[in-house]
């Protein structure tokens, strides 16, 4: 018998609106129906993939998400830094998304 998913993908952001890891935790749980112990890893090592290519500067391309670049990087102290993103959005996931904007 399929687990039923507690929360929707779109009720996973917190009151303020930011989606935090938890929340993304939950909502990939809920979109494959797999358990948090199975997708816990598989989510924590993407993240680390991206943020290691981001601050190497590369160039992410991940569609449905889009195509992601570093702008500019401002070191801080302690070894942190501030990095500007461009995130360009694919034609269809702009349109999908003031379609479910529409309807809510």
């Amino acid at each position: 018998m399929p687990r039923q998913p507690k929360e929707t993908p779109e009720t996973a952001k917190t009151e303020d609106g930011t989606l935090k890891k938890p929340e993304l935790l939950d909502a990939v749980v809920a979109r494959t129906n797999l358990k948090k112990r199975d997708v816990k890893p598989a989510v924590e090592a993407a993240l680390a993939v991206l943020g290691e290519a981001l601050r190497e500067g590369a160039v992410v391309n991940l569609p449905p998400l889009g195509k992601l670049r570093v702008v500019k990087t401002k070191p801080l102290d302690g070894g942190a830094a501030v990095v500007t993103l461009k995130l360009r959005t694919p034609k269809d996931a702009t349109v999908a998304a003031e379609a479910a904007s529409d309807d809510a």
